[in-house]
C-alpha cells in the first residue's frame, strides 16, 4: 500500500504527561475519537503518527483500540523510541518498542523512530534487531539535524539498513531543516521528510486571534497567544490565497508544507480536521504564491522552535 501524502498525529489524544489536556487543552478519548479515526480510514488517510511519550502511552493505546477493527495491513502505524524516557525501559530500544506493540495490540510497527537525538551512537544502533526481526518495518530519526542524520545513517548502513524518513518540526514560521539543508540531504538520499507542528498546533488555522486566543490554561496557550499579534499579516494572506483555492486558512498552511516536497503530520481530534487534511493535499500553490508566504512568515520574526529540539542550522 502507498503512503498517502499526509500522516495523521495523535499528539493530542488522551489524557496524561506530554498529552492531550496538557499540551493542548483538549480533551479526548476513544468515544470521540472513534468517527475521526473512521472519517481518515474512508478518506484513505491510513498513516497514523504517535509516540510513547504522547500522554505517556495513552496516544498508543487508543490508537490500537481503533485500529483493532480494521485489518492490520489497512492501518499504516508510526511511533517512536523516546531517549528521555529509555531508563523506564532498561534503556533498551527494543524493549520500548516491544511495550509500544503491547499497548497498541500489533505485532510490527511500519515505522519506528528515534524521537530526539540525544546520542546518535547509543540509541540507532538498538534499531537494527527490530529491523533484522521484522518487528520493524521502516526506521526513521526525528528532531535530528544533518550530521546526525548521516551518522545514523552510517551506523543502519554497516547493517544493511537505512534511514527511511526525517521528522522534523517544519512550518511557515519554523523553516530551520529547509536553511540548515536537511531538506535537500532527505531529497539527495531518498529519504522522506516528515513536517510536524505545520499549523503550530493550531497557532497558522485561522481559527484563533487576539480576540479568539488558544485555550490560555495549556501548553500552546502559553506559547502562542503572546504572538498572535504579529501572525495577523501572515493569516490575513493565507485566507486571501485561500479564497482563491476555495480553502481554509489550515488547507493553505497544509499545502504549503506539501509543495516543499514534506509530508505533513496533521493534528487528528475532529472530523473537520481529517476532511481538511485530505482537500488539502490536492490544492497546488504558485511559486509566487509560495514566496509571499514565506516572506510574510519571515517578517514575523518570530522563532517557534520547541524547547526539546535543537537548530538545524
Amino acid at each position: 500500500m502507498s503512503n498517502p501524502k499526509i500522516a495523521l498525529g495523535t499528539w493530542a489524544w488522551g489524557a496524561g504527561a506530554f498529552g492531550g489536556d496538557s499540551v493542548f487543552g483538549s480533551s479526548t478519548d476513544e468515544n470521540n475519537l472513534k468517527p475521526v479515526f473512521e472519517a481518515a480510514m474512508g478518506a484513505g488517510l491510513n498513516l497514523w503518527d504517535t509516540a510513547t511519550a504522547y500522554g505517556m502511552g495513552e496516544s498508543e493505546r487508543i490508537l490500537g483500540k481503533l485500529a483493532a477493527s480494521y485489518r492490520r495491513e489497512d492501518v499504516l502505524i508510526s511511533t517512536k523510541f523516546t531517549p528521555q524516557m529509555a531508563q523506564m525501559f532498561g534503556n533498551d530500544v527494543s524493549r520500548m518498542a516491544q511495550a509500544s506493540m503491547e499497548r497498541m495490540g500489533i505485532d510490527y510497527i511500519d515505522m519506528y523512530w528515534i524521537h530526539n537525538p540525544m546520542d546518535v551512537e547509543r540509541w540507532t544502533p538498538g534499531l537494527i534487531p527490530l529491523l533484522k526481526s521484522g518487528k520493524v518495518k521502516r526506521v526513521g530519526v526525528s528532531n535530528h539535524n544533518i550530521k546526525e542524520i548521516g551518522r545514523a545513517n552510517q551506523i543502519l548502513g554497516e547493517a544493511g539498513f537505512k534511514v527511511g524518513a526525517v521528522q522534523n518540526h517544519f512550518s511557515l514560521l519554523y523553516r530551520s531543516s529547509e536553511k540548515g539543508g536537511v531538506l535537500d540531504y532527505c531529497k539527495e538520499n531518498g529519504i522522506e521528510f516528515w513536517a510536524y507542528m505545520v499549523l503550530e498546533q493550531g497557532a497558522l488555522s485561522g481559527k484563533y486571534n487576539t480576540q479568539n486566543p488558544l485555550p490560555a490554561d495549556s501548553d500552546r496557550g502559553r506559547k502562542y497567544n503572546p504572538i498572535l499579534p504579529q501572525l495577523e499579516n501572515l493569516t490575513a494572506a493565507m485566507k486571501e490565497i485561500g479564497d482563491k483555492y476555495g480553502a481554509s486558512v489550515s488547507q493553505i498552511g497544509i499545502a504549503w508544507a506539501v509543495a516543499k516536497g514534506t509530508m505533513p503530520i496533521i493534528g487528528a481530534t475532529k472530523v473537520h480536521h481529517i476532511t481538511e487534511a485530505a482537500e488539502a493535499s490536492k490544492i497546488a500553490l504558485t511559486a509566487e504564491e509560495i514566496a509571499t508566504l514565506e516572506d510574510l512568515a519571515d517578517a514575523t520574526g518570530i522563532d517557534t522552535r520547541g524547547e526539546w529540539e535543537h537548530t538545524m542550522e
